[in-house]
């Protein structure tokens, strides 16, 4: 990437995607729509999950393929967790060593403090 692309990647206000109070095995594949959709054309995409209470393996899947899938298109995907109860769940599955987790939509707007 040039320092020119760098630049407008850090100009460009971040697309936000807020998904569903759960994400589950009847959601799931809605959500993993939404995040793909986003994906496209968007220097940066931020999955808002902070009123997100319930995630289970179906909806962690979703995160890490939307994940993958931003590396893939060269853009930067920032995930907002504030529920504990679904940090925790990523937690236990090691997602959270792989996505890019924030605790504010603030910080992750701000994209340089680092994620938790």
């Amino acid at each position: 990437m040039t320092q020119a692309e760098d630049r407008t990647r850090a100009q460009a206000a971040p697309t936000v995607v807020t998904l569903p109070e759960e994400i589950d095995m009847s959601n799931h594949r809605q959500a993993g729509e939404q995040l793909t959709a986003a994906l496209r054309g968007n220097p940066v995409v931020i999955a808002d999950l902070s009123q997100t209470i319930f995630c289970d393996s179906a909806g962690i899947r979703v995160l890490c393929r939307a994940h993958q899938e931003a590396i893939s298109r060269g853009t930067e995907l920032r995930f907002i967790i504030a529920q504990p109860g679904v940090l925790r769940v990523l937690q236990i599955s090691g997602a959270d060593q792989i996505l890019p987790i924030y605790p504010t939509l603030q910080s992750a707007q701000a994209g340089n403090s680092a994620p938790r």
